[in-house]
């Protein structure tokens, strides 16, 4: 059978329908299409949903992150901890400030950083850590903050991934006093491009919502009830970080759908597990003691016993029309951090993974049939 007979399985593919699509012209017919009710609604709605205090809506999740650097009071002269295995906005983020990012390595299982990790990585500089859901992986967050809270240093959860993750029977994100969320539509909650801060103190998120709007004195929505608005004062520099109402209206569909795409997901993730668990060489990523993944991401690991390698497995299942990624990339060795200090930190475990890990398709509607036919591509690697 040629390719070109072979119907595409894509490696993701956002859950939208029609009831989004019917929000948003709810909105566009309301006359309010820029950041107003539906985006306050939408904080409100995900932080019940997510457990937290407060939740700051942002144009995507590296505002967010960057929002909450800036909150925290990191800046010029400050070193954040990170993990090299992550989106390059992760490593990103304490640039915007004037910090310094230095690379912890993670742990082989989950991905991500840990306590062990991250002591290993702390300067007398650190001020700040970037702990990351991976792929979904609710990390130990108790952990971490054990190793920091007594130190001063804030620990940020980089929680793009996490929607739907649970951490000892909580939503991920829950337990800190920073999150960041994506909805990406690489995500399974997706607003088409958008991102969430979320907080757990009030006067964060206050600072949080003037700064993504310019740090206007008063909103745009607070100024809008007023047919004479009063003058607006600006008492800092601030950001144009805005999420609009056309976006908050599909994310009020989408936390709706949630439970489902996690239910599905983690079906469909259970179905991998149980049909690669014998073939030699392969590990597939499954929840650690601690919480239950959203498997955002279905990784494999692709070790020396298997019969191809990360790359000829890559190249097996295009053959088959099969649509996978290579996994997390490692930042440490982009041409951006090239040289850049990790301090006493080796990037073992990081390396590895970059090296051997791939992203099976997974869906909240791929069928069983198109897994099947991926199961069998990687089973059989070579065979048409």
């Amino acid at each position: 059978m040629s390719v070109t007979q072979l119907s595409r399985i894509d490696v993701m593919r956002p859950w939208l329908g029609a009831a989004e699509a019917e929000a948003v012209a709810e909105a566009i017919a309301s006359g309010w299409i820029a950041q107003g009710p539906r985006v306050a609604e939408f904080e409100r709605e995900f932080s019940t949903m997510m457990r937290t205090r407060h939740a700051v809506a942002t144009s995507n999740c590296t505002t967010a992150l960057h929002l909450a650097l800036v909150v925290a009071g990191i800046g010029r002269g400050d070193d954040v901890v990170v993990p090299s295995l992550s989106f390059i906005a992760t490593a990103n983020a304490p640039s915007y400030v004037g910090a310094r990012t230095v690379f912890a390595d993670v742990d082989p299982d989950t991905g991500n950083v840990t306590a062990a990790t991250i002591s290993q990585a702390l300067t007398p500089a650190t001020r700040a850590v970037i702990a990351v859901d991976q792929g979904g992986q609710p990390v130990d967050l108790e952990a971490v903050r054990a190793v920091c809270d007594p130190r001063g240093i804030v620990v940020i959860e980089d929680a793009a991934c996490g929607a739907g993750s649970t951490y000892r029977g909580r939503p991920v994100g829950a337990g800190a006093e920073l999150a960041a969320w994506s909805f990406h539509p690489r995500k399974i909650l997706t607003t088409g491009e958008g991102g969430m801060l979320t907080t757990s103190r009030a006067d964060w998120a206050a600072r949080a919502r003037r700064l993504r709007e310019h740090a206007m004195s008063a909103s745009a929505a607070e100024r809008h009830r007023y047919l004479a608005a009063p003058p607006e004062q600006y008492d800092e520099i601030g950001f144009n970080f805005r999420m609009t109402d056309l976006q908050a209206a599909v994310g009020l569909v989408q936390l709706k759908r949630l439970p489902a795409m996690v239910r599905r997901r983690r079906e469909l993730a259970a179905r991998y597990r149980a049909a690669l668990a014998d073939v030699p060489g392969l590990r597939v990523v499954t929840d650690p003691p601690w919480g239950a993944s959203n498997f955002q991401t279905l990784w494999i690991e692709v070790g020396e016993a298997y019969a191809l390698d990360r790359e000829g497995l890559l190249a097996g299942l295009a053959d088959h029309g099969i649509s996978a990624r290579r996994g997390i990339m490692a930042a440490h060795r982009q041409p951006a951090y090239a040289g850049r200090d990790t301090g006493d930190a080796r990037l073992e475990v990081t390396d590895r993974l970059t090296d051997r890990t791939l992203i099976l398709p997974l869906f909240h509607e791929l069928t069983e049939d198109e897994q099947d036919r991926v199961i069998a591509a990687v089973r059989e690697p070579g065979s048409r």
